[in-house]
């Protein structure tokens, strides 16, 4: 499974999932509550078949690295020593 759920995706399905799970432990909700279950599971997994479904991610992109590494390095190892 790649990782298709980001941080602030997960922390909020935790969060969410769980108050909806105590919510209906004490009773205040239906039974629907208990579907805070798959809140919890799919933010602990970092992973959500919904998304993977319709090819959404809400993981933070990260840049290509840059391949002339020259652009990396610094000043320094610019110049020619010879010159």
């Amino acid at each position: 499974m790649k990782t298709n759920v980001g941080f602030v995706d997960c922390a909020v399905r935790v969060v969410l999932g769980a108050a909806l799970v105590v919510a209906a432990a004490l009773g205040s909700v239906g039974p629907w509550g208990w579907l805070g279950l798959i809140l919890v599971a799919s933010g602990a997994a970092r992973f959500c078949p919904l998304y993977a479904m319709v090819g959404m991610s809400t993981c933070r992109k990260v840049p290509p690295a840059s391949l002339d590494f020259h652009d990396d390095l610094p000043v320094h190892f610019h110049t020619d020593p010879k010159a």
